[in-house]
């Protein structure tokens, strides 16, 4: 092991405050002044104008009104940047949620969607702080490409009555299939001036993306599409007609109701919750780590995420998560620090204070035009078409995962994915392990070294039958230790001396140790002598639990070192008694 691994192996572990300091309190103690707020204000204004009409449309699209987004942006997405972990991290109502959320919506209610909102917020601070967020990063990149591609196939679905102006004869079904066999048979009832604001608000957004991609592309849109819907008199439903509008204030917060029956009933869309809300996050967080150079504290985020959570559904919201696209927006608008996300949220409460009557005349259309662009930017193409090029392994995780979270549910998308790509990760771990012999035991030959020293070739040495040298190197866990137990077993009771060199392995869990146990006490049944070479200190821990230590095997650091003991010993062993 390198002197860097051991001195890094040696550090002493981050203390509670270094874990669980919010980012606001480092930006504070740097210093900060009036041009650094200037900076947060610019950014956060900029912001809240992209989430005012995003909050309204993943809400509508998740099947509760448009004022509960903005509840979830304005509560949630202030708390996320008081306590979170980033120093950029923008918190709210995000698409990759719609799917759960609609189907927590039609089992239980909007009442049973805040209790599971709650739940779910109690879990993300229980995960932070029991320090799991480090373990979110295992989740596998083909995974998080197909499930994300799966969820916007399912919000551009989700949006087709909308989007076209279907009349449905019974409610629109959640499920994909049932729900584009309605969709195809309610076809005669099209509204063509639905069709023209929804293409008028994706044109409008795909224009000012490619020639003023500075300006606020939804809100322009929407505006316009309201405007001209207001002016023509267009026969399309809109906030107004469907909602009756928005209210002027944040409601009073208030529990939601309780009970144990409902509280277990609701027990699988709260960890379905908190499984993507922790991804989604840290996802987020990560991105904007790489937008700026700056490293985010993953379980402070998940406590943030969490409490924000429980903020949002005390106040009637929904689930509420980092969202990737406003913070790139927030970071791109020259935020200084959380200052900027919890000024978007004031920004936000000041909109709807002053401009609720006018959401009223927003038309469906439109926001399903903003949740069209939204799908599209959500699948990664270029990540999708690379995974289904690169292995067969890889495109079956990918595709699984699409597959199950658009013909079957989010949860089980990801849980399988996971577990497909974990057997994946096995194999190929298990087929990069090596067993090989390590001959000859003498070195060759060499030439004169700095200091004169001379290394004679001695072939009797080389070749001695009564000595064996084996090299493993990989990582020798559950999966290869069938591979090279039996590998092993073949040759350890076959020689005087054996030498497993153990240098060349990074990892060995319990199931290796236990090979390496069972092989040694056949050696010593067999009579012969055990050496283990270049075994790390925790690996001879690991060893020794399982009865793998002297006098049943002898350990040293290298395999020159073992067979210059072995030489000696042999030497003393040849010598006639006196």
């Amino acid at each position: 092991m390198s002197e860097r691994h051991r001195t890094g192996a040696s550090r002493p572990q981050p203390s509670f405050s270094e874990l669980f300091t919010p980012k606001l309190v480092t930006v504070l103690r740097e210093g900060y002044c009036f041009a650094h707020f200037r900076a947060d204000a610019i950014a956060g204004l900029t912001v809240a104008i992209v989430a005012l009409p995003l909050s309204m449309a993943i809400a509508i699209a998740s099947g509760v009104g448009p004022e509960r987004g903005l509840f979830t942006a304005i509560v949630g997405g202030f708390i996320v940047s008081l306590l979170g972990g980033s120093r950029f991290q923008i918190g709210g109502p995000a698409g990759a949620f719609i799917v759960l959320v609609a189907a927590s919506v039609e089992r239980h209610g909007v009442d049973g969607l805040i209790l599971a909102a709650m739940m779910s917020g109690v879990f993300l601070v229980i995960t932070g702080y029991l320090r799991l967020g480090t373990y979110i990063k295992f989740i596998p990149y083909p995974v998080t490409v197909g499930f994300t591609a799966g969820i916007a196939v399912i919000i551009f679905a989700s949006q087709l009555h909308d989007l076209f102006g279907l009349t449905l004869a019974e409610k629109e079904p959640g499920d994909l299939l049932p729900k584009l066999i309605m969709l195809g048979q309610a076809m005669g009832t099209v509204n063509g001036a639905a069709i023209a604001v929804a293409v008028l608000t994706i044109a409008t957004i795909a224009g000012l993306k490619r020639w003023r991609p500075g300006w606020p592309g939804f809100l322009i849109a929407v505006g316009l599409a309201s405007l001209a819907v207001t002016i023509f008199n267009l026969p399309v439903e809109t906030i107004g007609t469907r909602f009756g509008g928005i209210p002027r204030m944040l409601p009073e917060p208030a529990l939601p109701s309780f009970s144990l029956h409902k509280a277990v009933a609701v027990l699988p869309d709260a960890i379905a919750f908190t499984l993507l809300g922790a991804i989604e996050s840290l996802l987020s967080a990560v991105v904007a780590d790489g937008m700026t150079g700056r490293r985010h504290r993953s379980n402070c985020e998940l406590v943030a995420q969490g409490f924000a959570n429980i903020g949002s559904a005390l106040f009637g919201g929904i689930c509420v998560t980092g969202t990737i696209a406003r913070t790139a927006t927030n970071i791109r608008a020259g935020a200084h620090g959380p200052v900027s996300g919890m000024l978007h949220a004031v920004f936000l409460l000041l909109f709807m204070l002053v401009a609720a009557p006018l959401a009223s005349y927003i038309p469906l259309a439109a926001l399903a035009g903003v949740l069209a662009i939204v799908a599209w930017n959500m699948v990664e193409r270029p990540a999708f078409a690379a995974l289904i090029r690169s292995s067969r392994g890889d495109a079956l995780v990918l595709l699984a995962t699409f597959g199950l979270v658009i013909f079957r549910d989010l949860t089980t998308g990801i849980v399988v994915g996971f577990a497909l790509g974990a057997l994946l990760f096995i194999d190929r771990m298990a087929k990069a392990i090596e067993v090989e012999a390590h001959a000859p035991v003498v070195m060759e030959d060499r030439a004169d070294t700095a200091n004169g020293d001379r290394v004679a070739y001695d072939a009797a040495e080389a070749s001695d039958p009564e000595t064996v040298v084996y090299r493993i190197s990989g990582a020798f866990f559950f999966g290869a230790a069938s591979t090279v137990g039996a590998v092993l077993d073949r040759i350890a009771d076959r020689h005087k001396n054996f030498v497993l060199d153990c240098s060349a392995v990074p990892f060995l869990d319990s199931t290796a140790a236990n090979v390496i146990e069972g092989v040694g006490r056949k050696a010593e049944n067999a009579g012969v002598r055990f050496f283990i070479t270049g075994a790390s200190p925790q690996m001879r821990k690991m060893l020794a639990t399982h009865g793998v230590k002297p006098p049943h095997v002898h350990h040293r650091a290298t395999i020159d070192s073992a067979l210059a003991q072995i030489r000696a010993d042999s030497r003393r062993d040849d010598q006639p008694v006196v």
